[in-house]
């Protein structure tokens, strides 16, 4: 009899353990994904200031103007680490590219302090937002391969943990080359 005592003791306390250990997962990777937010907040935050400056030197070039602030609405509308919104980030990052390339042709633009700043900040802001992704991902998988993983796929099925998606920009082109900056 003690010895089913035993068994039953190690069985809840492994439920529990593996209970805890989903619950650091998704808490983790949720405080990940609010670090991408934080991030892209902050580019958001940036780029009316860096489309403003140039738009003072290059008030032909509306239509890439545009392009930018659509871009930018599109990808603060879209919500969670999915699929839409990683396309709103390429978009995103596809558009910022063109402005850069509009700076190119005006040497004043590119001499601007405003506009260095911006770009130096943009660019930060470019390496924290793939570093947070990184790190996001990074638990996404952990999560994962607990949820996926034998007994705890038991535990996870029982308490209802399921899987998260990656946030994931590498299908474009556009999001695997950062904004480049040029001075």
């Amino acid at each position: 009899m003690i010895y089913l005592y035993i068994v039953l003791g190690v069985i809840v306390l492994w439920i529990v353990f593996a209970y805890n250990s989903f619950v650091k997962l998704v808490n983790r990777t949720k405080e990940a994904w609010a670090d991408i937010e934080v991030q892209l907040k902050r580019r958001y935050d940036l780029i009316p200031n860096l489309v403003n400056t140039v738009k003072g030197y290059a008030t032909h070039e509306s239509s890439a103007f545009e392009n930018v602030t659509k871009a930018r609405t599109m990808a603060m509308g879209a919500q969670g680490p999915t699929e839409d919104h990683a396309k709103a980030e390429n978009m995103l990052t596809g558009a910022l590219k063109s402005i850069f390339a509009i700076s190119e042709a005006y040497p004043d633009l590119k001499a601007n302090t405003n506009f260095l700043a911006l770009q130096n900040e943009l660019s930060d802001t470019e390496n924290k937002i793939q570093s947070a992704r990184r790190f996001y991902n990074g638990n996404v998988r952990d999560l994962n391969i607990a949820i996926e993983s034998f007994p705890n796929n038991v535990i996870a099925g029982v308490f209802k943990f399921s899987k998260m998606e990656l946030f994931d920009l590498a299908d474009n082109d556009v999001a695997q080359n950062p904004v480049e900056v040029k001075f």
